[in-house]
């Protein structure tokens, strides 16, 4: 999991990168087997994603209030 601090030191593009990245994880685990399905992998996925697009949605309300 990556950390929020982490994320706000990202560039725009890798914040791009990584909530592609981590929706393509969420996919392929869950078309998985239900027996190698790993909820973890997940659920940690699916946060990597929100707080990637939270800290982009952050950056472009900021942008467009300066």
């Amino acid at each position: 999991m990556t950390k929020m601090q982490d994320i706000q030191k990202k560039s725009d593009a890798e914040l791009v990168e990584l909530a592609q990245t981590a929706r393509k994880t969420v996919q392929s685990e869950r078309f998985k087997d239900a027996f190698s399905r790993k909820a973890g992998v997940i659920r940690t996925a699916k946060k990597d994603t929100a707080r990637a697009l939270t800290e982009l949605n952050a950056r472009r309300r900021n942008n467009a209030t300066k």
